[in-house]
C-alpha cells in the first residue's frame, strides 16, 4: 500500500467517524414535546408532575394549550407544610385548584412577560411582574426560565403559590 492511499484510508475513516458522530449527536437530540411530558423530563419538578398526574391536568396539559406553566421546584414543595400536602392530596378538586392556579392561557417567554395580572386556569388571577431578567410571579421568583413545549413554555419558580380563598 502506498503512503497516498495509506492518507487517503485514514482521511476517509476519520470522515466517517465524524459523520457518524455529528449524526449519533443528532439522533439524541431531544425533539420538543407537550407541557406534560416536558414536565415529566425534569428531574427538579417531579413533585409538581406527580401531583397533576393525580388530576385530569395531565390530559390539558397534552392536548390544550397554548400555556404558560409556572411550575414550582421541589424545593418549593418541602416548603408546604405536610398538613397542607396531606389535606390537598386527600381532596382532588383542593389539589387541582392549587395545581390550576399556576397555569396561565397563552405562550409567555421570560422575554414576553410584563408588568400585569393574568387569569389563571383555576380562575382566579396573579401578578406577573419584571425586572430586567428577573421575573416573579405573585410572591414566586422564577428560577428557570423558558422551557420549551409543543404547547407553551414552563418557568420553574420557588414558591407554591396557593389561591385566595374565594
Amino acid at each position: 500500500m502506498s503512503l497516498f492511499n495509506a492518507l487517503s484510508t485514514t482521511r476517509r475513516a476519520a470522515l466517517l467517524g465524524a459523520l457518524t458522530l455529528a449524526m449519533t449527536g443528532c439522533a439524541t437530540t431531544s425533539a420538543p414535546v407537550n407541557l406534560a411530558d416536558s414536565l415529566a423530563r425534569q428531574p427538579g419538578l417531579s413533585t409538581f408532575q406527580s401531583l397533576v398526574a393525580k388530576t385530569d391536568l395531565t390530559e390539558t396539559l397534552k392536548s390544550g394549550g397554548p400555556f404558560t406553566v409556572f411550575a414550582p421546584t421541589n424545593d418549593a414543595f418541602k416548603a408546604v407544610p405536610a398538613t397542607t400536602m396531606d389535606d390537598w392530596t386527600k381532596h382532588p378538586e383542593k389539589l387541582k385548584n392549587v395545581l390550576a392556579y399556576h397555569i396561565v392561557s397563552g405562550k409567555s417567554t421570560a422575554a414576553d412577560i410584563k408588568n400585569s395580572n393574568a387569569k389563571t386556569l383555576q380562575g382566579g388571577n396573579v401578578a406577573l411582574a419584571k425586572a430586567g431578567d428577573f421575573v416573579t410571579i405573585e410572591n414566586a421568583a422564577v428560577v428557570t426560565p423558558d422551557l420549551a413545549a409543543t404547547n407553551g413554555v414552563i418557568h420553574t419558580i420557588d414558591t407554591v403559590l396557593v389561591p385566595p380563598k374565594k
